[in-house]
């Protein structure tokens, strides 16, 4: 640790592939949709093209920009429900997870989610997690007007949490939702649980790991200095 170094004042969790190992089941429920309506896709490209988007941005994608409102929320709602059905069983932290969450909580650091994922799939995680008393905010895809990569979810959070971005320290692991947290004016930890250690440290991340278990408030501490 360095020794000007100081606590980050709050920190923010994304949610699928930081929380919770979910990826491999979203990516799954794309491709079954997709093979449904007859629409083609490289499978190597799309975990770049939905991990970590919202669903608008990749339903336009693959369907067209043409795509009504009430079509999106339809297919959005199918999309989901088949997500939570399927990853109920399987809903448990990443490792070194709850032990991080809880040093945090010694040291009073308040702590809060960012996703792009709509409401009902975070609190879903959330709560069949069981952390929901750890975050005083939680904000989704449905609670902001531009998704990730602008920095507008990591702007609001921060002003729920009453901080300035540059306090803050956030949890990603997708190329957008480092660059949405960047942008933000906040450090970001890239958690490589779904893409490799190499290519996320191309994506300008403060500190690549493989997993929470190579972190402490200490690493954290060392990220920011006065």
């Amino acid at each position: 640790m360095k020794p000007n170094s100081r606590l980050p004042a709050g920190v923010i969790f994304d949610m699928d592939g930081v929380l919770v190992d979910s990826n491999p089941f979203h990516i799954q429920k794309w491709i079954e949709l997709l093979k449904e309506h007859g629409i083609p896709y490289h499978p190597e490209q799309l975990p770049a093209q939905i991990l970590g988007q919202r669903n608008d941005t990749a339903f336009r994608f693959f369907f067209g920009p043409g795509l009504r409102e009430d079509e999106i929320h339809h297919l959005s709602e199918e999309l989901e429900a088949r997500f939570r059905k399927t990853f109920r069983p399987h809903a448990r932290p990443l490792p070194g997870l709850t032990a991080l969450i809880h040093q945090c909580q010694a040291a009073a650091i308040p702590m809060a989610v960012a996703s792009s994922a709509m409401r009902k799939n975070v609190e879903f995680v959330v709560e069949a997690l069981q952390l929901r008393s750890c975050f005083q905010s939680i904000i989704t895809g449905d609670d902001v007007t531009h998704p990730k990569p602008n920095p507008e979810i990591y702007l609001k959070t921060a002003a729920r949490l009453g901080l300035e971005p540059a306090q803050c320290l956030a949890f990603e692991d997708s190329f957008v939702g480092i660059e949405s947290a960047k942008r933000a004016g906040m450090k970001c930890v890239a958690i490589a649980s779904t893409f490799p250690p190499e290519e996320l440290s191309q994506a300008h991340a403060d500190l690549v790991v493989k997993s929470f278990e190579e972190l402490s408030v200490a690493t954290l501490q060392g990220l920011f200095v006065q």
